[in-house]
């Protein structure tokens, strides 16, 4: 049967596709140009022909989970609910799962940033961006008068430093941190940043006709119904 052909940008998409899962599956440093090839059934040739270089493919492969990522947080962000629900919604979502097959990509992108000054690069500008999101949504809560927090932009980054640690602890070591506990410690963390008590972190919130709503068993916004959680990665 003749492949399809695509247009430059979709193979592209599709080889950076390719890329994510074989470093998931294999690490940067034992990824190959020809395990990428392999997985599609297309030659070495055609990936060097877009990327010239195994270190240009890793990087690109990065940027390209990095920006669903990111794609993913600010629809979170920008759901039609209060800063606190926004906020609370995107760390649930940020945290990592029990299987954690994402984080694995983004550990793996840590260590090789250290050698690696493109992937470094990448790292950083996703690092810089998550942290300015949070910080833009909990200062928003602050203007609104829904909670205090004198520093919005050290608060994205002790709540990121949290994440992160955790994401090290349920990947690297199974079992160390169940994911029920890791969601309790990072609801505490932000109720503490933001100056609230824990319960206000799930508190009915009242309707456009002035009354809470309840959905499967828990108070939610009707003009904002809850989506699957989950990084976009994972």
């Amino acid at each position: 049967m003749a492949r399809v052909r695509l247009s430059v940008a979709e193979r592209r998409a599709e080889l950076l596709r390719a890329a994510v899962e074989q470093i998931e599956a294999r690490g940067v440093a034992a990824v190959r140009i020809a395990d990428v090839a392999s997985a599609l059934g297309v030659s070495n040739a055609l990936v060097l022909y877009h990327f010239s270089t195994k270190e240009k493919l890793v990087a690109a492969a990065f940027t390209f989970a990095a920006e669903d990522d990111l794609a993913h947080l600010r629809k979170l962000l920008g759901r039609r609910t209060t800063a606190l629900r926004r906020l609370r919604a995107a760390v649930r979502w940020y945290a990592p799962t029990g299987q954690a097959k994402g984080w694995r990509l983004w550990i793996e992108g840590w260590a090789a940033a250290l050698r690696e000054p493109a992937l470094l690069d990448v790292t950083r500008d996703l690092d810089r961006q998550w942290k300015q999101a949070l910080s833009e949504v909990v200062a928003e809560g602050v203007t609104a008068g829904e909670f205090h927090c004198p520093d919005p932009a050290t608060t994205a980054l002790r709540l990121t430093a949290l994440l992160d640690g955790l994401a090290v602890q349920m990947t690297a070591y199974a079992g160390a941190v169940s994911r029920a506990r890791a969601l309790e410690w990072v609801d505490e963390a932000l109720a503490r940043e933001l100056g609230l008590d824990r319960a206000a972190l799930t508190a009915p919130e009242p309707s456009p006709c002035g009354h809470s709503v309840q959905f499967v068993g828990r108070v939610v916004d009707e003009r904002d119904q809850p989506t699957s959680p989950g990084r976009a990665t994972t």
